[in-house]
């Protein structure tokens, strides 16, 4: 039987601080579609780890998370920049697009999952012309999709000049978690001039729960009614709010995520294939051919090749140091 320890993030089990705090919501009555005092408490514990006054909604995904967001700052005539990598513009299906009612999505390079600044720069000197969707809205991922990290300095360098040309900001954090047990400064996101940011619970250890947090007072106008016509409003809203409220009262949402960067950092050093990225979160990117690969799905273990052609591991709060010893096992006996 396959083994899915490395997978994914998503592969793992919710924590029990997650768990049990959806038991705690489970009693009694409360009012719907996010009205209610789980709700509430959930947003307050949001904000006080952003330092910051937002307005905070749980959604089911990460994909409606992020194409709702990006649908509240585009037009439907505009487009968003975004890494040529980033979760938005190779692995939601169009979701900016539907929810976005036809906003394009412009892919950036840059190593290892960061946008460089110099790709940023042309982009944002392209005239504003007729025949294509210039930019209204720029999108950068914390921890990226290659698991490195943007320092404060390196996102403020992408902010300010996009900003400078009336650009919002959306950050999508579906491994905040992660880039914050790294050292990511969470209570810098908002003084950075972030719109809207995407907290991921998911990947973090929660059952399927995104936040998404509202700096910019002016776009929380009718938002609810926004969600409510994504599908992403349900009546029993305070069970995507709790588990959010279990993890971060108690610590769990960095607790967690640092156990898993430690897993990742016990694999890269165990590892004997070349490292593709540097190992900066909870992923261990790899070069390792074709014949490699179909031996360790043989020998019982599942990952994938990535969109760079790297092979990727990734580390959950659940992955054990046992796990990654006999995976890092496996591994030298196929190179």
């Amino acid at each position: 039987m396959a083994r899915y320890d490395f997978a994914s993030d998503n592969t793992a089990p919710a924590a029990p601080e997650a768990m049990e705090a959806v038991l705690a919501a489970n009693a009694g009555f409360t009012s719907g579609y996010g009205t209610d005092q789980v709700s509430a408490r959930a947003a307050d514990a949001v904000r006080a780890m952003l330092d910051a006054d937002a307005e905070v909604r749980f959604v089911a995904s990460g994909t409606a998370a992020n194409a709702i967001a990006l649908g509240a700052l585009c037009r439907p005539f505009e487009a968003v920049l975004a890494h040529e990598h980033a979760h938005v513009c190779t692995d939601e299906t169009g979701a900016p697009g539907f929810f976005g009612q036809g906003l394009g999505l412009v892919g950036l390079p840059g190593a290892s999952g960061r946008i460089a600044p110099a790709a940023l720069a042309a982009a944002l000197g392209q005239p504003d012309v007729s025949h294509r969707q210039s930019p209204a809205a720029l999108s950068l991922t914390n921890a990226t999709e290659y698991g490195t990290l943007y320092s404060h300095d390196q996102l403020a360098g992408l902010v300010a000049p996009a900003k400078a040309k009336g650009l919002a900001v959306h950050l999508d954090g579906a491994r905040l978690a992660n880039a914050a047990a790294a050292g990511f400064d969470l209570k810098s996101i908002a003084r950075l001039g972030v719109d809207i940011l995407v907290v991921g619970g998911t990947k973090a250890g929660m059952p399927p729960t995104e936040a998404v947090v509202v700096f910019d007072r002016a776009l929380a106008r009718r938002f609810d009614a926004r969600l409510k016509q994504a599908g992403q409003l349900p009546s029993k809203g305070r069970f995507h709010a709790a588990p959010f409220i279990g993890m971060l009262e108690t610590g769990a949402f960095a607790g967690r995520a640092a156990h898993a960067n430690a897993m990742a950092r016990r694999l890269a050093g165990a590892m004997p294939f070349p490292l593709a990225h540097p190992v900066e979160a909870n992923a261990v990117f790899v070069r390792m051919d074709d014949q490699a690969l179909a031996r360790l799905h043989a020998a019982g273990w599942f990952v994938y090749r990535f969109l760079d052609g790297s092979v990727r591991f990734m580390c959950s709060w659940a992955v054990t140091a046992e796990a990654v010893d006999d995976l890092a096992e496996t591994l030298r006996s196929l190179a």
